[in-house]
């Protein structure tokens, strides 16, 4: 963990010099400056020796920096080291797989000694290069090592145009199949090693070598890279952190605009003895990533990786907006994508719509949702961005982690799954000033159909609206129109159980914030509502969260003016009816559940009828309280739609989703004919059964994290020696 704190004290005795081992605390003279040693996971840095203690953390906040540092973002830091390193042993494990099959396709089996086929009619130049077998698209690249499991997406008429003409015309059975085939097999065998090496690494015989000599020109097999850039580096942390706590990697660049930053950098790599790993650049980050483009991004099946970064981490002061559409560029055929944006004010409030909309092409939300929301407009604006260039992004990991977010995002090219990206678009229409209720609006649709071969894909149209009236149905107060934004879902929860896997491993020592990331990913992994154990490890394209936000029952019970029920009371009445029920990890005291606004407002009237009866007078005429107590508001009695509820069809796939307790699920359907007044759901018996809405994680986790010190923040922007 972090050790800021051990240099304010007076120490007796030498210097040290940068040739010394470094040590937390140390003391290190260098171009006559008393620099402080500060540790914090594996690596070590330098920054000026604090003269005086601060009287208050507000004065330390407001200290203007030479190069800015913040030893509150070590929980960012520690979740992307696991991360990166979660997402760096699939994607190695799928090269060298890659690798693997392609020597066995070149050189042969080392059982038989035979050679796989025709060197031209399987994909083989002359000279033992791949040549290409078919059409290169998103599908091409496996993103986990083993064979694709999305659902396959057959081209269109309109977009075999799209595809890459001047490919070889190659007989069906002499197509890429094999190499791919071998490929699957390779990574099995290379997981099944269990270190996750390579089947034969560098400097070991490969199969062609195991039977004897070694064939003339043969080499040592080639090993697959892994680079990184740090792109708004500072003080180098992340960099350092990086190239020593995730072993595979090969290169990391650090980049920085400012001389006394990057001066700052070579003198802490220097101290981490780790001058052959980390490079650093002084410059422009646009200009760095904007000069890879055009560069080879690596073929799907080539396995070493191409020649731009596979994963690029944007970390700015503020919004990482302009900085998106570079980074898309400069990744490597399926690399991560790691963004930080600080500017919540921007983001997470209805302060500044106009900015907002300016920064990530959306409008903010109004209410405690607000902070998921500004998630999702941070998504829409690296999806449309990548969608330009034919990119289609996968978000692992979507997180509001105290004053900024922290998302993390895979890129595949894939042209065909692109398409789908405006049926997962949405608008949406909150009821902000009156009862908190929304709804959803997206701006296209897409449906699965089956082509003329039986190969399944998507037909993409208009979708209808507005798919909400004018006012809210539920208490007869205007509504506000937010987004839009992206309306996928916003975490992998296959890759975050890996994480998960992989973060039980780590040291609580040198991750001091270990516990912390372990609640907030069991509550991420656990925000899945709709989603089987089946569908975890799988990206969809076309798959839409039809449940994106959450509420706070507190916030409800203000509104019709009664006590607030506690947590396991309204989630066992939700379950009771059969809907599923998660925390959110963006606030304390939130729920998300797949029940609608209908059955939510009826489960709080229930709770004010049958626990806690609301003060006579207490609600006013014509406020949201008095439109949800009388169904629907006093501006639309016996004017609006009305909603009542039926049992679920037994194939509404969607419904059985959200009822893992395999109890009658209740829906809301609309019934233009009935009046509002008459629109609380009829025959539903609410239970508030807080044994049933007790959590089963199995044990107490640290979920959401409190303030450690006062005035606690991002801190003030760093300023340079000038």
């Amino acid at each position: 963990m972090s050790s800021l704190s051990a240099g304010t004290e007076d120490r007796t005795g030498s210097l040290a010099d940068l040739s010394s081992a470094p040590s937390a605390g140390q003391i290190v003279r260098h171009n006559d400056k008393e620099l402080l040693t500060v540790k914090e996971g594996l690596a070590y840095i330098l920054i000026p020796r604090p003269t005086t203690k601060p009287e208050s953390d507000l004065e330390e906040a407001a200290t203007p920096q030479a190069v800015f540092y913040n030893p509150i973002q070590q929980f960012n830091r520690d979740l992307s080291v696991l991360a990166i390193k979660t997402f760096g042993e699939e994607c190695l494990s799928a090269r060298r797989g890659r690798l693997a099959a392609r020597s066995q396709h070149v050189h042969g089996d080392a059982e038989t000694g035979r050679k796989r086929g025709k060197k031209r009619k399987r994909g083989i130049s002359e000279r033992g290069k791949l040549v290409p077998d078919e059409p290169q698209t998103g599908e091409d690249l496996d993103k986990s090592g083993e064979a694709a499991t999305s659902k396959a997406l057959a081209p269109s008429k309109g977009e075999e145009a799209d595809q890459d003409s001047a490919a070889p015309n190659v007989p069906e059975a002499n197509t890429g199949d094999s190499i791919d085939k071998l490929a699957e097999d390779a990574v099995i065998q290379v997981k099944a090693n269990g270190s996750g090496d390579s089947p034969f690494e560098s400097g070991q015989e490969g199969p062609s070598q195991q039977n004897g000599a070694r064939e003339p020109g043969a080499t040592k097999s080639p090993q697959p890279k892994f680079r990184i850039l740090d792109a708004l580096s500072a003080t180098g942390l992340r960099a350092l952190r990086y190239a020593h706590e995730i072993p595979f990697v090969t290169a990391v660049t650090a980049n920085d605009l400012m001389p006394e930053a990057t001066q700052s950098i070579r003198t802490n790599v220097k101290h981490n003895r780790l001058d052959d790993k980390i490079h650093v650049s002084t410059g422009n980050a646009l200009a760095h990533m904007y000069s890879l483009v055009g560069q080879p991004t690596g073929k799907p099946r080539d396995g070493l990786g191409g020649s731009k970064y596979d994963v690029i981490d944007l970390d700015p002061y503020g919004t990482a907006a302009p900085f998106l559409d570079a980074a898309i560029q400069s990744l490597n055929q399926g690399g991560l994508l790691c963004v930080t944006c600080t500017d919540t004010g921007i983001f997470a409030s209805t302060g500044y719509p106009e900015k907002c909309y300016a920064l990530y092409g959306g409008v903010p939300v109004k209410g405690p949702h607000c902070h998921e929301a500004g998630l999702r407009l941070i998504l829409h604006c690296i999806a449309t961005s990548a969608a330009r260039h034919g990119l289609v992004i996968e978000p692992l990991l979507s997180l509001s982690i105290d004053y900024y977010v922290r998302v993390f995002v895979r890129l595949r090219h894939s042209p065909a799954e692109v398409k789908c990206l405006a049926g997962k678009t949405m608008l949406v229409y909150g009821c902000d000033q009156g009862c908190g209720a929304w709804t959803t609006q997206k701006l296209a649709r897409h449906t699965e159909v089956k082509g003329k071969k039986g190969a399944m894909y998507y037909r993409h149209g208009l979708a209808q609206g507005p798919s909400a009236p004018e006012r809210c149905q539920h208490c007869g107060y205007k509504t506000h129109v937010a987004g839009p934004m992206y309306g996928g879902p916003i975490h992998s929860p296959g890759f975050i159980q890996r994480m998960l896997d992989g973060l039980a491993a780590m040291d609580a020592e040198t991750y001091g914030t270990k516990d912390r990331m372990e609640g907030m990913l069991l509550t991420a992994r656990n925000e899945k509502l709709g989603i089987s154990s089946s569908q975890e490890n799988r990206f969809d394209a076309a798959k839409v969260d039809p449940h994106p936000f959450f509420f706070i029952p507190h916030n409800l019970a203000k509104v019709i003016h009664c006590e607030t029920p506690n947590e396991n009371a309204m989630r066992g009445a939700l379950r009771h009816l059969g809907y599923g029920v998660s925390r959110s990890h963006c606030k304390p005291g939130s729920i998300k559940t797949d029940a609608p606004w209908t059955i939510i407002w009826e489960v709080m009237r229930q709770w004010a009828k049958q626990k806690k009866p609301i003060r006579e007078g207490a609600i006013k005429a014509g406020t949201a309280g008095w439109g949800i107590m009388n169904g629907g508001g006093s501006s639309d009695v016996g004017k609006g739609t009305s909603v009542v509820c039926e049992p679920a069809k037994e194939d509404d796939a969607a419904a059985d989703a959200g009822s893992p307790l395999g109890e009658e699920v209740i829906t809301g359907a609309v019934d233009p004919s009935r009046s509002a007044a008459d629109q609380r759901p009829k025959g539903v018996k609410v239970v508030f059964d807080e044994k049933l809405g007790m959590a089963k994680d199995g044990k107490r986790v640290l979920r959401y994290q409190v303030n450690p010190t006062a005035n606690w923040g991002p801190m003030v922007r760093a300023k340079g020696s000038g």
